[in-house]
């Protein structure tokens, strides 16, 4: 990519858009555009061809989706599988009508099946049933990745796909009804210390800020204590779901936009390419390929809050998959690694999370 290129970045308030941005600013990249929700409905077809007709961006990054944690995936099904198929299919096609040069669509990890072999390599992908709590999302993102395989292969286009391990970082979704399990941590273990401290300018400052089901800073002590309990948290511990025992693995979301601005300036779909005769698994997996239980983040979480109290495990809510490591040697054999550790990166996010 040329420093002046027309990049287009789509969900760029997100927690890998944001950090996309970040990093191409860094990089020297000067020529970005972005939309808000409110600018651009991507789920809407005529107003994303318009977008792309006026803007004619030259790359772009798709990162806007519809994400959640188990509990989200699980209850809203329906608009999981439905608003992330409109966004990509919206995108992908207006960057091939508008000769985009390279599009980078974002999937996610949770695309292979529930009991793949592990470290789960590229060629897992539809070799087995997906598990049941996100099905939706990943029936999606594997249409994004098949979508974009398809235009390359029907239309020349350069269109790559990468799957993301579990990423955090700033700017992360810390809402407890739809968050991912590391920002829900985060959040449940500074408000137990809270809780413990006695800090309620704090609790209600973090309320203030972040909402939990309508409840905000100005609520009386009794209703904020009832509305955290609802969520596993209180004076005597925190609880959280599951049995603790699944393995997963986390990458930095600043870690995640290098690695996606490096496929965009060094990798080809033609680079990805293994038989010519059938083009198939052509995605990327992106990640440490290190993991740790739940229970093991858990403590660090627990370390580098400051939270003092007990945690207790809630065995009867599913666990999820049990293991989710991926094999990276694709994207380490293409040049790129991570630099990042898990207990720099978690301190760094809990800093800002304060701040």
């Amino acid at each position: 990519m040329e420093k002046n290129a027309k990049i287009y970045v789509a969900g760029h308030t997100g927690l890998v858009g944001s950090a996309l941005t970040r990093n191409l600013i860094k990089k020297g990249y000067t020529n970005l555009v972005f939309r808000t929700f409110e600018e651009l409905n991507l789920m809407d077809y005529n107003a994303t061809s318009d977008f792309f007709s006026k803007e004619k961006p030259e790359y772009v990054f798709l990162a806007a989706a519809k994400v959640g944690g188990i509990v989200a995936n699980n209850t809203y099904r329906a608009q999981f599988i439905f608003e992330n198929l409109q966004i990509q299919n919206n995108i992908i096609h207006h960057a091939y009508l508008n000769g985009v040069k390279k599009l980078l669509f974002l999937g996610s990890s949770c695309i292979y099946p529930k009991n793949a072999p592990q470290p789960i390599s590229e060629d897992s992908l539809l070799t087995s049933t997906l598990e049941y709590t996100n099905e939706p999302y990943a029936i999606a993102k594997i249409a994004g990745i098949k979508m974009c395989e398809s235009y390359n292969i029907q239309y020349g286009t350069n269109f790559i796909s990468v799957m993301p391990t579990n990423l955090y970082g700033p700017n992360d979704n810390y809402d407890l009804e739809k968050s991912h399990v590391l920002p829900a941590l985060i959040r449940k273990m500074h408000l137990a210390k809270a809780l413990q401290n006695n800090d309620w300018t704090g609790i209600r400052k973090d309320l203030d800020k972040k909402p939990i089901e309508g409840v905000n800073g100005t609520a009386d002590e009794g209703k904020i204590i009832s509305i955290l309990g609802k969520y596993g948290i209180s004076l005597q511990s925190v609880n959280l779901w599951g049995s603790g025992k699944p393995y997963r693995e986390f990458l930095h979301s600043d870690d995640m936009a290098n690695a996606c601005i490096y496929v965009m300036e060094k990798v080809s779909f033609k680079d990805l390419i293994k038989n010519p005769s059938e083009i198939i698994n052509t995605h990327i997996n992106i990640g440490t390929g290190i993991d740790q239980t739940i229970h093991d983040l858990a403590y660090l979480v627990k370390d580098i809050t400051g939270y003092l109290g007990p945690i207790e495990w809630d065995s009867s809510k599913p666990d999820g998959t049990a293991k989710k490591l991926l094999d990276v040697s694709k994207i380490h054999l293409l040049g790129w690694k991570e630099s990042i550790s898990l207990k720099e990166g978690i301190t760094g996010v809990y800093l800002d999370y304060v701040k």
